[in-house]
């Protein structure tokens, strides 16, 4: 049995299952719950043998604005509050952010992300999980954090995705793309309109049900198995431990504390990411 989601949506019709982020007042930022949910749809996606396609989508404006900046700088949810150590902080992104998130890039089912409006941070991480993305043309995918002495999250998605060159620039110059930007340099495979983005996600994932379940996880594992060849999982295990040593760095804590300092006013216009 599928158990109960509180922030997000777990829908099954035929061959496809869609699981879809739904805090839409918060720009969908990724809560701990949420987290949680997430790899619990998945669980559900992945026992039930009719289900071939999972696309991911959002409810409101944006796709998803990045983690829970509110609740991290609160400190008081369970794995918020072990961000108060490098060690704590090291097994919260770890557990939560690290391996539920390759677990997604992992996952032996295809996947589509179906994205809308603001895309960012963590948020462009997670749709970058997923082996397509459909894209309305009204998304914008951006990773703004090294302003705020971030390194870039804790999955380098965007060498991957667009090129060591074009990465460089998203991030140090803090880019945002635009949907057709992102479909001309590889990281999208459709932009459609707004109205259109849940139907032609569902054309696309239809599309993608018709192949014989083993060919479809053959094909994926496959793919999977030659960008690991090329470094992909190495980069990014070393990615993630360069991030745990800035992000306790001094200055990255002043950042930190000036953010508290500055109240949810500011975290809120950070999580709009536009």
């Amino acid at each position: 049995m599928v158990p109960a989601f509180e922030t997000i949506r777990y829908e099954v019709d035929g061959p496809v299952a869609t699981i879809t982020l739904s805090r839409p007042n918060a720009a969908n930022a990724q809560s701990s719950q949420m987290i949680t949910e997430l790899d619990g749809a998945f669980d559900a996606a992945d026992a039930d043998a009719e289900v071939r396609v999972v696309v991911l989508a959002a409810d409101g404006k944006h796709f998803s604005a990045g983690h829970d900046l509110k609740e991290i700088l609160a400190g008081e949810e369970h794995w918020a509050a072990q961000r108060d150590t490098p060690e704590g902080k090291l097994h919260h992104e770890q557990v939560m952010y690290w391996d539920k998130l390759v677990r997604i890039r992992d996952f032996r089912k295809p996947t589509i992300a179906a994205v809308q409006g603001t895309c960012s941070a963590a948020g462009l991480m997670l749709a970058c999980m997923c082996d397509l993305i459909v894209a309305a043309d009204d998304a914008r995918f951006s990773n703004p954090v090294a302003r705020m002495s971030g390194v870039g999250v804790e999955l380098l998605v965007e060498p991957w995705e667009l090129g060591p060159r074009k990465a460089k620039e998203l991030l140090l110059c803090a880019r945002t793309l635009d949907a057709h930007e992102a479909e001309r340099l590889g990281m999208v495979n459709r932009v459609v309109a707004r109205a259109d983005l849940a139907s032609e996600a569902r054309a696309m994932a239809d599309e993608v049900a018709l192949v014989p379940p083993v060919t479809a996880e053959a094909i994926k594992a496959s793919i999977n198995n030659m960008v690991d060849t090329m470094g992909q999982r190495e980069s990014w295990r070393y990615h993630f431990m360069i991030h745990q040593f800035v992000s306790n760095t001094p200055t990255a804590l002043g950042k930190v504390e000036a953010r508290k300092a500055g109240g949810m006013d500011a975290v809120k216009r950070e999580q709009a990411g536009a």
